[in-house]
């Protein structure tokens, strides 16, 4: 065709004009594509062939479908405009090569040519960094010139974000939902104007890529607000199943635990509850009238360990951006637990009035939060267990056990995977506590938010009813709820938080077979499982040192000590079995060995 291929100095000088033009434009706007077109443009201007379609150029270094089709467009408006005929994409015979010795063979049926592949359209995850980029972006009017700065950016980004933009989600890592401006800028749908002060634009693709965002979220409108987009690659959230089922939570841990900047609990609450005598039966549990909170009168709030934080220099970020979300945490240090929920009254002295403390009732919903290397952590020194043990003898029904599976050293994880997987398998199956992984901070604010806004809507619409502190004892505690949810399974009964700090944090109002098996479980290897086997068959702890005594002076004695506690106890299962070794750990405790 002589529009393509008039001029001595290249066959194909529109074409060729036209990547020229792209090149330009693409040094000006500082974009990588620019390489692209630098290496399209030679190979087009070196060639001495003469294209009959823009298709025909895939065969040259820096043409692929994409720039192809781009060229086909244009050449289709200019032979409109100019009132020439579009020439025919070649379909049957084979490609012309670059070899002139090589002859075209139009003898034979020729192959038919492969339907190429349309590439899919782009469009980024929702409420991912490049989504709101793009989002923030689109409310410019299209074709501005001005752009955003970074700071005006970032600000606007952020609320169609679940990432932070300038603070990473792993301590560990650099990473931010700022660095999907890179692939933006790879993608060529955002481009950077201006020195020194840099400005973002949507570029022609970008634009396109708006316009399906838009479309997107209509969809989504129709659907639902809780429907994700059909291009959404992220896992749908669960959704929660509140009282009378299984909660599913996505929460998060948090980076690092310091030690808490004030003191509070077991002074200010210890005196609370009394200790009670021990119970003679079920007919030694209280009767009494239940204090009844009214709807309207109360209003659900998430209490937050203000222990949890990101890390020492950024002690806030947990409660800044609870707060961006609507949630104003109550921040204090909990007794159990890094986050609960309690009702509010709004009224400061009703409880006092009617036979309770403070003006807070505890809800049936606690969480504990552990980062990998903190459970890791934990199983190695045997606070794991002992923190489960706290949280099945708090009384609370809804155990929330959060793990966050940050990254980790290989080699440093792969020591202690199995151990890592049994100790979440026997939280789940025999403690019963729900168990959920998530991978990053801001996955659990945005759970915290979503899940205080699913219990306040489960529990400010009906009558709270409080056991009054006063018939409350430490031995009676537990026994009076387990009868209280035998009764009425559908109803809950529950406490104030100055009764339920102090019933948690005094370790005196334990009974002496809890302490005795905490004491069991502070030795290496000890699991609750075990300690309970253990205390079935020495009942106390006088009982298990004249045990150990009855084994005889000298070195025989000794042997028999080093296998006393393995030796009774071989019958059991593997998970309660005693071994050897940890016999002999034991008898250096407890035998004097």
């Amino acid at each position: 065709m002589a529009s393509l291929a008039s001029g001595e100095s290249c066959a194909n000088p529109l074409l060729l004009s036209w990547v020229k033009e792209w090149w330009d434009t693409a040094k000006e706007r500082n974009s990588k594509g620019a390489t692209t077109y630098k290496h399209a443009y030679d190979s087009l201007k070196a060639c001495p062939i003469t294209f009959s379609h823009p298709s025909e150029l895939q065969q040259l270094k820096g043409f692929g479908p994409k720039l192809c089709d781009r060229l086909t467009d244009l050449l289709k408006k200019h032979c409109e405009e100019n009132g020439l005929p579009m020439p025919q994409r070649r379909s049957g015979a084979k490609r012309k090569t670059l070899d002139p010795d090589q002859d075209d063979d139009d003898g034979g049926p020729s192959r038919p040519a492969k339907k190429a592949k349309k590439p899919k359209s782009y469009c980024p995850a929702y409420r991912s960094g490049a989504h709101a980029l793009i989002v923030a972006l689109s409310g410019l009017d299209e074709g501005a010139q001005a752009g955003l700065t970074k700071a005006e950016l970032v600000e606007q980004a952020q609320a169609h974000c679940d990432a932070s933009f300038t603070a990473p989600s792993d301590p560990n890592s650099f990473y931010t939902a700022w660095n999907s401006m890179k692939t933006l800028e790879q993608k060529e749908l955002v481009y950077q104007r201006g020195r020194p002060l840099r400005r973002y634009c949507l570029t022609d693709e970008g634009w396109e890529v708006a316009g399906r965002i838009k479309q997107a979220e209509a969809a989504r409108a129709n659907h639902g607000a809780f429907q994700a987009p059909p291009d959404r690659v992220e896992d749908d959230e669960p959704a929660l199943v509140l009282p009378g089922g299984r909660v599913e939570i996505d929460i998060l841990s948090d980076d690092e635990r310091p030690a808490p900047r004030e003191d509070r609990g077991k002074k200010e609450f210890e005196d609370v509850v009394a200790d009670g005598s021990a119970l003679g039966g079920p007919g030694a549990l209280p009767a009494f009238d239940p204090i009844t909170l009214a709807p309207g009168t109360f209003t659900v709030h998430m209490v937050l360990d203000f222990r949890e934080v990101r890390a020492k220099t950024d002690r806030d970020y947990m409660q800044e951006e609870l707060n961006k979300k609507g949630v104003k945490p109550i921040m204090r240090s909990l007794e159990l637990g890094d986050v609960l929920w309690v009702a509010k009254c709004h009224d400061a002295t009703l409880l006092a009035r009617c036979g309770a403390e403070g003006d807070e009732v505890v809800l049936d919903w606690v969480a504990e939060r552990k980062r990998l290397d903190d459970l890791i952590g934990s199983i190695k020194d045997g606070r794991f267990h002992e923190q489960k043990f706290r949280l099945r003898r708090s009384g609370v029904k809804n155990v929330i056990y959060i793990v966050e599976e940050m990254s980790l050293d290989g080699q440093f994880f792969q020591k202690y995977e199995e151990a890592v997987q049994s100790a979440i398998a026997s939280t789940q199956v025999v403690n019963g506590f729900f168990v959920k992984k998530t991978q990053k901070m801001d996955d659990t604010i945005r759970y915290l938010a979503r899940t205080t806004a699913l219990l306040k809507q489960q529990y400010e619409g009906k009558p709270l009813r409080v056991i009054p502190t006063k018939v409350l004892t430490a031995q009676n505690y537990l026994p009076l709820l387990a009868h209280l949810r035998e009764q009425d399974p559908a109803a809950g009964h529950y406490v104030s938080y100055p009764a339920f700090a102090s019933l948690v944090s005094k370790s005196d109002m334990m009974t002496l077979r809890d302490l005795y098996l905490k004491m069991l479980m502070c030795t290496k290897g000890v699991t609750g499982d075990r300690a309970l086997e253990i205390q079935k068959r020495w009942t106390t702890p006088y009982q298990l040192v004249k045990a150990f005594e009855g084994c005889g002076p000298g070195e025989a004695g000794d042997r028999k000590r080093l296998e006393m506690v393995s030796s009774q106890l071989s019958s059991m299962v593997a998970r309660k079995k005693i071994t050897k070794a940890l016999s002999q750990k034991i008898a250096e405790v407890w035998g004097g060995v």
